[in-house]
């Protein structure tokens, strides 16, 4: 039987399970993977603990050889019984990151492990070029010297993943060295190279794996420090059940056999766990039958978010677009309102102030106040198990303005009434019209609860700062898209700079992908950025610019269109010639505050 196995795998692909520190490397080696004929690969996206966590977890699936980079490479090669191959760091990849960094106009420095600092003192050496390198060993010396870089006035620097991840931690900047395709490629021939020497020794690992996975229960076997050693549970329910089932342990392993029920999503799991040494050390076994229970469906508008899941698409968008001091805001406990135009990174802010706050171990729970309907405005106002009945959470009222004015003095009665914001954390939003700070709307909860406010500038008025964010983004592209861009062309950085960006931030980053999608050369063109940029006034134009207004000033309209598009038109003028009170527009056209809202959404 192992003898045919044997034959098998040394005539087959293989198999190779590559751990990626970042989406864009992962896009890379499919990309690769997908042009060979002698490898099958699975690649998920995670760094250090993470990744070597999703490993443990996926290797019982049929996988030869294990792949990845930097320290989450070095981890695997200590936990995990089968080769690992690591991505290296070349010379090319550093020289791409140098380039992109010479983009940012403030201070930087280079901080990474010793894989990287000896290919840029090599290659410093080589091109007379001298710029501040700082190595370190491991997770606490990149603290400890970032730390010292930021005391310095170092405000970006250029690393590893260990050092990208803990640079955003502390409100650095940071552009983290992408390995390139060639880097790729050289891993995957290593990959190939190394599982032909290993046939013998994993045909009978995987025989066993095999009778393991014909049983009908599914099995998840856990350290005490909660790493998976093992498991067959399905990958779209894992991460999970692993979270789910990680407290659960020290009781496991003190019991030595128990059984408990978990429902996770309508799904109702009978858990019989026992314990078991391994390699000298204490594993919870957990044994997995699973059920049908019927789903209660959430609220329409109101979002429940842990730490994890907040940092998650925080440190995922332009890091630091805002210059809200959190320390200082955390230090006190006042209802905070968030004030600027659409897309200024209202809902980013109010990330980062959770994030950054001593009730960050507590949810996030975000009410989207244009998106509440009849049924979710009575749960959230009247059910006894609304958010505002719950105590120590930050709550984050998204666009409070866009509820009508009957339910706004509703919503400032309740809060009032039930002293939430003693209770919680609470955070408003709301949008404003060019030249505005606060909407007049707005002032009636500031006044009464005492809010302290933050305007959030419009993208317009920090040109300065749009090459510096354009680097930034770039790379966050970078990692995303597999490209390997490291700026632009000094006329289309010009030409971004003097556009007016009606729509700002969210706007900035859609024209950046699109950007980035398109260009196939290291640097971003200017024609395709003024090409861009003309499609983007036609759109920002009321009605696509189809309104006119005559020399008598009376308004004009194109009839020959789809009513919605007229519709448009017809909110814009009336919106405009009441100065941008949208009050007051509302009642000119007959209709709420909370439909005029939409329709300029």
């Amino acid at each position: 039987m192992k003898t045919s196995l044997l034959s098998e795998m040394e005539n087959r692909k293989v198999r190779i399970l590559g751990i990626a520190p970042y989406s864009g490397m992962k896009s890379i080696l499919e990309q690769f993977a997908s042009q060979r004929e002698d490898v099958e690969l699975t690649v998920f996206v995670g760094d250090l603990d993470q990744g070597v966590n999703i490993a443990m977890s996926s290797i019982q699936s049929n996988y030869d050889v294990l792949l990845s980079r930097g320290g989450t490479a070095q981890m695997l090669e200590r936990e995990s019984s089968l080769p690992v191959v690591e991505v290296e760091i070349s010379i090319y990849d550093i020289l791409r990151a140098i380039k992109l960094a010479e983009n940012y106009s403030e201070h930087w420095a280079i901080v990474g492990f010793p894989n990287i600092t000896a290919g840029v003192h090599s290659l410093c050496e080589l091109m007379q070029y001298s710029p501040e390198v700082y190595t370190i060993h491991n997770r606490a010396e990149a603290s400890e010297t970032l730390a010292h870089l930021k005391e310095d006035g170092v405000s970006m620097v250029l690393c590893d993943m260990v050092t990208y991840t803990t640079a955003q931690t502390m409100e650095m900047n940071a552009i983290l060295i992408t390995s390139g395709m060639e880097s790729v490629s050289a891993a995957l021939d290593e990959a190939v190279r190394l599982y032909r020497t290993c046939s013998s020794m994993m045909a009978e690992r995987r025989f066993y794996q095999d009778i393991l996975r014909e049983s009908d229960l599914q099995i998840l076997v856990m350290k005490e420090n909660g790493e998976v050693i093992f498991t067959t549970v399905d990958d779209s329910r894992r991460d999970e059940l692993i979270a789910l089932l990680s407290p659960e342990i020290p009781d496991v392993i003190r019991r030595s056999v128990t059984k408990f029920f978990k429902n996770v999503d309508g799904t109702l799991y009978a858990c019989v766990c026992r314990s078991l040494t391994f390699d000298g050390r204490s594993c919870a076994v957990f044994y997995l039958t699973s059920s049908s229970v019927p789903i209660i469906s959430g609220k329409y508008g109101i979002q429940y978010s842990s730490q994890k899941e907040t940092e998650d698409v925080f440190f995922n968008n332009i890091y630091n677009v805002t210059n809200i001091d959190t320390d200082k805001l955390n230090e006190v406990s006042f209802p905070v309102l968030l004030a600027g135009e659409p897309g200024t990174g209202k809902e980013q802010a109010a990330r980062m102030i959770y994030s950054r706050s001593l009730l960050k171990d507590h949810p996030l729970i975000t009410i989207s106040c244009h998106l509440l309907n009849e049924r979710s405005w009575n749960f959230l106002i009247n059910h006894y198990n609304s958010p505002f009945n719950d105590n120590d959470n930050t709550i984050f009222l998204k666009n409070v303005t866009a509820l009508s004015t009957e339910r706004f003095q509703h919503l400032l009665s309740t809060i009032v009434d039930t002293s939430l914001c003693k209770r919680n954390r609470v955070i408003f939003s709301c949008d404003c019209l060019p030249g505005e700070t606060i909407p007049r709307e707005a002032v009636p909860l500031v006044n009464l609860l005492s809010c302290v406010t933050y305007y959030l500038k419009p993208t317009r008025e920090r040109s300065d700062d749009l090459q510096t964010l354009c680097a930034l983004y770039l790379n966050s592209l970078n990692q995303s898209m597999a490209n390997q861009i490291i700026g632009l062309e000094p006329d289309a950085l010009r030409q971004l700079q003097e556009y007016d960006w009606p729509y700002n931030y969210m706007q900035f980053k859609r024209i950046l992908s699109e950007l980035a999608l398109i260009t196939r050369t290291p640097y971003i063109l200017a024609d395709d950025v003024q090409a861009l940029l003309e499609k983007e006034r036609g759109l920002a134009a009321p009605g696509g610019g189809t309104a006119a207004r005559s020399s008598s000033g009376s308004v004009s309209l194109d009839l020959m269109r789809p009513l919605s598009e007229i519709t448009m038109d017809i909110v814009h003028i009336v919106l405009a010639e009441k100065g941008g009170n949208q009050s007051a527009a509302a009642k000119q056209l007959g209709i709420g505050r909370s439909t005029l809202w939409r329709y300029l959404k």
